[in-house]
């Protein structure tokens, strides 16, 4: 624990149980926020890396290949790894 929240917990010990209840929840809240803010960027840069990936397709810049092709491609390329 850094001096700095040391010095914070030991001054919360000087709160009332209902004042340190409060501060914990403040504390909490601030954390979610923080969560939510971090959610909101990662969604968003899901959907430009979804954005781009169809319009690659659109433009006809990559070739689309159904999911047993996929799967059979993966293993042929795992197995040659293996030899």
């Amino acid at each position: 624990m850094s001096a700095k929240l040391t010095r914070y917990v030991e001054a919360g010990y000087s709160l009332t149980p209902e004042e340190r209840l409060a501060a914990a929840r403040m504390l909490r809240l601030s954390v979610d926020q923080d969560s939510r803010h971090e959610t909101v960027e990662v969604e968003a840069a899901w959907r430009g890396e979804v954005g781009h990936r169809v319009d690659t397709v659109l433009a006809g810049e990559v070739e689309l290949v159904d999911a047993e092709e996929t799967y059979r491609m993966l293993s042929a390329e795992l197995a040659s790894k293996h030899r």
